[in-house]
Parts: structure tokens; sequence; C-alpha cells
């Protein structure tokens, strides 16, 4: 039985989307549910990559639709239970678990900041002096040395980290890209999200060598 999320069985009625392959369904006990997709097998996805591909594609939709409605514990790829009465037992037995996590997810979602490092070359395109919060350079032409602005760089990131990890104690890091580029991905209230908007503008101009891109809200997937 494929099975996107755990979510609440509230009283209220969700609008389910369309699954990878036909329609959706809620198995549950008492406050706890699971979205599945009961008629999907596993095996005729995997027939041909462009298949497979799709199917990942719409895993991710169905899961933010409904993240759209409802607080949701999203479930990888591919999670498949044996049976109806083999998931029921699963729930049963986390019951207690899932519903805390679900609680503490409540109103909550996740944010994906992008720090890119400004190129070298961009930065001699200023002249203005550069200030970093405690740190700032005076000089004519700052960071006329490359490896000077690269060691800059390291500086401000390792100070703007720890003042992440201060603000926003739900966060993570994430893998830095071949291009260099640090993902930190934050949990964050969706009510309070132009705070964090508003925090983040104010870094970027504290931290001139790291151009700052923030994401769009999206389901826990990094914290569940």
């Amino acid at each position: 039985m494929y099975t996107y999320a755990f979510i609440l069985n509230n009283a209220t009625p969700l609008d389910l989307p369309e699954g990878i392959w036909g329609p959706l369904e809620l198995v549950s006990i008492n406050h706890l549910a699971a979205l599945v997709e009961p008629e999907l097998s596993l095996e005729v996805l995997q027939q041909s990559d462009r298949q497979l591909m799709q199917a990942l594609l719409s895993h991710d939709r169905v899961i933010q639709d409904v993240f759209q409605q409802t607080v949701v514990l999203p479930l990888q790829f591919g999670t498949c239970f044996i049976s109806r009465q083999g998931l029921l037992d699963h729930l049963q037995t986390h019951y207690t678990e899932y519903l805390e996590k679900l609680t503490q997810l409540q109103g909550k979602a996740e944010y994906v900041l992008k720090l890119l490092p400004l190129d070298f070359s961009e930065a001699l395109m200023t002249s203005e002096p550069w200030s970093t919060g405690s740190f700032s350079v005076q000089q004519q032409h700052p960071y006329s040395d490359q490896i000077a602005w690269q060691q800059q760089q390291q500086t401000e990131l390792r100070f703007l980290s720890s003042l992440i990890s201060e603000f926003y104690p739900e966060s993570m890091r994430g893998q830095i890209t071949e291009e260099g580029v640090e993902r930190i991905y934050l949990l964050h209230s969706r009510q309070a999200e132009r705070q964090l908007q508003a925090q983040l503008a104010n870094w970027q101009q504290r931290f001139r060598c790291w151009v700052f891109n923030l994401g769009e809200t999206l389901p826990p997937y990094h914290f569940v």
C-alpha cells in the first residue's frame, strides 16, 4: 500500500488530489491518519526511467498539495506497506510519537535559504567600503586580493552561521554545491514569514560577501 505522508485525522475533510496513478484515501486510527494510494503498484512505476521520474514529481506534488491544507509528516518516495493491516499496525505502534511530531510541526514550514558567494570580480565593481558587522575594510580598493576576499567570505560565513543557529534553533546546514552555494534549512512559523524575510534583509546589508535567496514554503522534509 503506497503511502505519501502521515497527517492529523481532523474533522474538517481534505480536498485530496489525484495520486501518481489513481485516487487517494485516508487510513486512520483515532486522530492519526496515513495518506495512501491503495491501487498503486511500485513495480509498475519502475518499468522505465521516464515513468519513475514522473512518479517522483507526482509524489512531491501530492505532499505539497495536502501540506497547503494541513500539517504533514512527509514520507520518502517509494514508501509502501504490505497490507492495510500492516499499515494500521504501524500507526498503532507509533501513534504517540507521530502525534507529538505533528503537533510540534503545526503552523510551521520548511524554508530553504541559499547563500550564494559573491564573485570576486563582481565585488571589485563597487567603490564603497564593505562592512560586515564587526568586520570592516576602509581601503580605497577593498578586496583587491582574491585570497583576502575568499578569507573574508569564510569569516562572514562562520559569523552568519552562528547567528542563524542563535536566532533559528530549528535549522540545519545542507551540503555545499560545486558552485559553493550554501544551503540552510529553516523550520519556521508560516505566520511569521515576513519577520523572517525582514531579518534576512537586515543580514544581507551586513554580510556583503554573500547573496541571500529564500525559497518558498515547503513541507518539513528535513525535520521529520
